[in-house]
């Protein structure tokens, strides 16, 4: 009775080693303590990678964003209007810059109760000149930038604007005789006002009336002016500007 179960014990002793050893077999091994730090460093570095890419490319996409935003600046503004040799007065251009909806509003108040001819000096995208077409003047524009000339007929061809109503001139105003126009308005660096002065002095008849948006013309007595601040505009009347140019009474 006591060696069987002692032998019984032996061979449940045996059964529960072997049964042990197959558990064991049986199980997944664990990774060890270095191989679990490789692995989290890879996922480290590859985490890395990414955000590096990602960061190159955020970079890459700005940088084209802002050459093409330089790249519209020098089409359409750098280009301005260029002042001829004989005329040049410490700016070689005038940089385009278009006047908001209030200048145009007192340019329009100013040019109330006249008709004819008008001339816009550096007309750019032709908003000026379509506002005063719109009140019946037969607008001219002149711009040297070809692309905003471009720009400006074909947005008056979109309009259905006969030529004879709004026209835009790919010419430099300084060599053009403005003699035909008895109006004329302008928008312009202040540095160019006094010398522009003295040629429209020189070309417009005395029926002319100029008008200058944000810049007034040095030495000129404006008969009117329009508008505070940067929107404000000034009226000149040919005839009177040369009466006290030349010191002549008033009839």
């Amino acid at each position: 009775m006591g060696v069987e179960s002692a032998g019984d014990g032996i061979n449940a002793g045996c059964n529960d080693a072997r049964y042990g050893r197959q558990r064991r077999s049986l199980s997944p091994p664990h990774p060890s303590t270095s191989a679990r730090e490789t692995v989290s460093a890879a996922g480290r570095q590859q985490g890395a990678a990414e955000s590096a890419k990602e960061k190159s490319l955020v970079i890459a996409a700005s940088g084209a964003l802002l050459g093409g935003v330089y790249g519209l600046w020098t089409l359409f503004a750098l280009p301005g209007l260029k002042i001829p040799t004989h005329l040049k007065v410490g700016l070689k251009k005038v940089p385009y810059l278009p006047s908001s909806g209030k200048q145009t509003q007192n340019i329009l108040t100013l040019l109330q109760g006249r008709a004819g001819s008008l001339a816009d000096l550096g007309s750019g995208d032709g908003r000026l000149v379509f506002a005063a077409t719109a009140k019946g003047f037969q607008c001219t524009g002149f711009e040297i930038n070809s692309i905003l000339t471009g720009y400006a007929r074909g947005k008056a061809r979109w309009k259905g604007l006969p030529s004879s109503s709004a026209s835009f001139i790919n010419k430099d105003f300084w060599k053009s005789d403005l003699s035909k126009y008895n109006n004329v308005t302008v928008f312009l660096a202040p540095g160019v006002m006094e010398v522009l002065g003295r040629k429209l002095e020189k070309e417009l008849p005395d029926e002319a009336r100029v008008i200058a948006c944000r810049f007034p013309i040095p030495d000129w007595t404006p008969t009117a002016t329009e508008g505070k601040g940067l929107d404000q505009t000034w009226a000149y009347d040919m005839n009177l500007i040369r009466k006290i140019q030349h010191k002549q009474p008033e009839d």
